[in-house]
């Protein structure tokens, strides 16, 4: 199935935005109708994130994001074939100026989880150097493509999770801003339990450790899917002040609760398909088990 879904990427990265806007609709109706265990995660996830929201209102949440994330899946096609100038007007770029009223130290963009997160990431390599950390793809065709098109305009480097931070604190030590993604689940090394929207969540500590061994201020960027044909923005936000505090727990805390702010302003984009509570406090049951439902 990874060559025929390849072929497709390519071919319809021929079409305009809105066509592509469209097909992603209704691919993502295909997607919620035939993915029943991803549906599944998402749907406790939404529980756990949003109890207040009633059944209905949680279920058009599920649908919506199978839609923006099929529509950002098909348009991996512009971001690994399409032009530099065609990427550049695919995704537009707001708020710059935080980046540059702290561009004289090591600088670490956080990116946060949601869909437009590899639109965001290849439009900064278009045009700016940075590092960035990623992880194997199950799928070798499926990786090498992932890593071309996150590299192919020769501004990023990237290196595995298994290689550690040091290259990483090297990199921003040298100038090189880090596109930094830490709001999965890795598992319980180098995490600790904070709250993500009330929720115990193994969360790495990365952010809060990796300031205080380089220096780096903390300027958030997130990218937001466009109705129709309109595109993306990334929006970079004010740096943080008082980054690194006296506690990593709490650093780590603030980061989550910049999150869950972003996440209430358009809860269908971020990625819900990832079984982000799997890793539990002792004693505690992985909601994503059905002997725990």
């Amino acid at each position: 199935m990874a060559y025929p879904g390849i072929f497709l990427l390519w071919l319809v990265h021929f079409l305009p935005l809105g066509a592509l806007a469209r097909l992603g609709q209704a691919l993502g109706w295909l997607l919620y109708g035939l993915g029943r265990e991803r549906r599944r995660v998402a749907r406790i996830n939404l529980r756990l994130c949003f109890p207040e929201m009633s059944d209905a209102t949680r279920e058009t949440l599920v649908r919506r994001h199978f839609q923006a994330f099929a529509r950002s899946f098909l348009e991996y096609g512009v971001l690994w074939w399409g032009s530099r100038a065609r990427i550049q007007r695919l995704v537009r770029i707001e708020g710059i100026e935080h980046w540059r009223a702290v561009a004289g130290r090591p600088v670490i963009w956080l990116a946060p989880h949601f869909v437009g997160l590899d639109m965001g990431g290849v439009r900064l390599t278009s045009e700016f150097p940075l590092v960035s950390m990623y992880s194997r793809q199950k799928v070798a065709l499926f990786d090498r493509l992932l890593r071309y098109g996150r590299t192919r305009f020769g501004n990023a480097t990237l290196f595995s999770r298994q290689e550690g931070i040091r290259p990483v604190i090297r990199a921003l030590r040298s100038g090189m801003p880090f596109y930094y993604l830490p709001d999965q689940d890795f598992g319980a090394r180098d995490a600790l339990f904070v709250p993500f929207f009330g929720v115990p969540a193994a969360t790495i500590s990365g952010l809060s450790r990796l300031c205080r061994a380089s220096g780096a201020a903390v300027v958030p960027c997130v990218t937001r899917q466009l109705p129709g044909g309109a595109g993306y923005v990334l929006r970079f936000y004010p740096a943080w002040e008082d980054f690194p505090g006296t506690d990593i727990a709490a650093d780590t805390r603030r980061m989550n609760a910049f999150i869950e702010e972003a996440v209430r302003e358009m809860p269908e984009q971020y990625f819900w398909l990832h079984k982000r509570f799997k890793t539990r406090p002792a004693g505690e049951k992985n909601p994503y088990e059905r002997a725990a439902l």
